[in-house]
């Protein structure tokens, strides 16, 4: 197994549990059925993946090959779903950190495929955006809420920003990956902490 293939399942097992978690979490709060927290932990452990294979060309199918995420999401929902409910609170706490770990992990998997398939720097960026916020929106979405991506404070610009880095080759090799995972990481708790939201203009009447 070469650099790359280490950095890419490093980053894959990291964005899949932080999101499969997310999704079986947010499934609770919406009071969802065992197989309702089941289907949105994978959903949003996989969505933003399943979305940007398709922008760039790699098989959808090949998802079915990933049994090792399969099974990592899976064995993070039924955790979720079996743990003393006293537990998931305190994990709310930590939702933002873990949030930002899957929005890096993921952002910087998904430029690590663009760059690998030779696609132009504005693909590399598109892979990663969607490949960090793809999934979180298909969850919100079944959720029945408003995609928080879209509304929250600052977020797909954290993974654009990692794919843009990656896309002009200012980050290569192990190190500089999990540098770059630091600072988005670092960045997205910023954002919360200080609510850094973009510009918005509301037409709803006063």
């Amino acid at each position: 197994m070469d650099l790359l293939e280490i950095n890419l399942q490093l980053f894959s097992i990291i964005g899949t549990v932080a999101f499969a978690v997310s999704g079986a979490v947010v499934a609770m709060e919406e009071d969802f059925d065992v197989l309702g927290v089941f289907v949105l932990a994978l959903v949003t452990a996989f969505g933003g993946g399943v979305v940007r294979n398709l922008l760039i060309g790699i098989p959808v199918t090949t998802l079915w090959e990933q049994s090792l995420y399969l099974k990592t999401a899976l064995i993070a929902a039924a955790l979720v779903f079996i743990v003393p409910s006293s537990w998931i609170r305190k994990w709310k706490t930590w939702e933002s950190l873990f949030d930002a770990i899957g929005l890096a992990a993921f952002s910087i998997q998904g430029a690590i495929y663009a760059t690998n398939m030779h696609h132009p720097i504005s693909a590399v960026v598109v892979a990663a955006v969607m490949t960090g916020i793809g999934g979180g929106i298909i969850r919100d979405v079944l959720a029945g809420r408003k995609p928080l991506v879209l509304q929250d404070e600052i977020y797909a610009v954290w993974g654009m920003m990692a794919g843009l880095f990656i896309g002009l080759g200012w980050f290569q090799g192990s190190y500089h990956l999990l540098a770059l995972f630091g600072i988005i990481v670092f960045l997205r708790m910023l954002s919360v902490f200080f609510k850094w939201r973009l510009p918005r203009r509301s037409l709803r009447l006063k």
